[in-house]
């Protein structure tokens, strides 16, 4: 056995929510380079490059930004990406398991399409109440640290204000439509597929329900979400980081990507978003079933005890 044992006892929500929060920002911290060269590779076309810096590859562009602005610029944006997980994922991930109960009537074995509707209403869920934060985070991991550019914003909270005064509550909700029809999607085919692909194995006995097994449920997972949320991704980080007035919608920005760049453009960044999504996953997946076991296994000595 690899790790801590499966519980008895089901996690009770607050675990669950503690544990996907904990293991999002590990993941982050961990990925959060690849995230950033994802970003920048997704806006680049949109503007004039500087002083003729451009973007080749997600290794290329890491290796451009950490010889032109230095290491630090690949955690541009990290305060407000752990904000983002710690109220994100902690919705999506956490209330997954309950609110797809919900739906069944805590029947076991839920077919598909309540999966899919669960991972869909969570994840909108949890873009609604986190959108400033991910607003934020695409900003700053858009900004480039260049003697002579000016950067729009210094700080995290900073730029929370500034986003409120110069654009109203609608700036730091911006991007939320695109947001949410990302999100669902990524969180309905990240979750539903880690589930099956984790009950497929479990099923047949291919492995046991520890790390190996988690390990290939996510990073396959990682591969199906990155496909079909791609598009989505794209025009949600070019339409959140754009001034006001340069796109009049999320849709608007859509078709100018299409009509000036082509069908390829919304499959910008595809590697990094590959690479950024699948090792996510798999170092999210992996430590939340590991720290939701650990808080069950101390919870049970706690009660041992009392």
């Amino acid at each position: 056995m690899v790790g801590f044992k499966p519980s008895d006892v089901p996690p009770p929500l607050g675990v669950k929510m503690v544990s996907a929060g904990a293991a999002a920002c590990v993941a982050d911290i961990v990925t959060f380079p690849l995230d950033t060269a994802k970003v920048r590779l997704q806006i680049q076309g949109e503007k004039k490059a500087v002083e003729g810096i451009r973007y080749r590859g997600v290794f290329g562009t890491i290796s451009t930004m950490i010889r032109t602005e230095g290491p630090r610029s690949l955690y541009n944006g990290l305060v407000a990406g752990l904000q983002r997980q710690v109220c994100f994922a902690s919705i999506r991930i956490g209330l997954y398991d309950n609110v797809k109960n919900f739906y069944t009537g805590g029947k076991d074995n839920p077919n598909v399409l309540i999966r899919i509707l669960a991972g869909c209403t969570t994840g909108a869920m949890a873009v609604s109440f986190a959108q400033p934060t991910d607003v934020v985070k695409v900003r700053f991991q858009a900004q480039m640290n260049l003697n002579g550019v000016a950067r729009r914003y210094s700080g995290t909270m900073q730029a929370y204000r500034q986003i409120f005064q110069n654009e109203g509550m609608r700036g730091l909700w911006k991007g939320t439509l695109p947001n949410i029809t990302r999100n669902a999607l990524v969180n309905c085919t990240e979750l539903v597929t880690y589930d099956l692909i984790k009950e497929a194995i479990l099923r047949h006995q291919l492995l046991s329900d520890n790390l190996p097994c988690h390990f290939v449920s996510a990073f396959g997972a990682g591969f199906v979400t990155t496909v079909i949320a791609s598009p989505v991704d794209v025009v949600k980080t070019r339409y959140m980081n754009s001034p006001p007035g340069q796109y009049r919608s999320a849709i608007n920005c859509a078709w100018t990507m299409l009509t000036k760049e082509g069908p390829t453009a919304f499959y910008k960044g595809f590697v990094p978003s590959f690479l950024r999504l699948g090792s996510w996953n798999v170092v999210m997946f992996v430590t939340f079933e590991q720290i939701k076991r650990a808080m069950m296994v101390s919870r049970q000595r706690i009660e041992v005890v009392n």
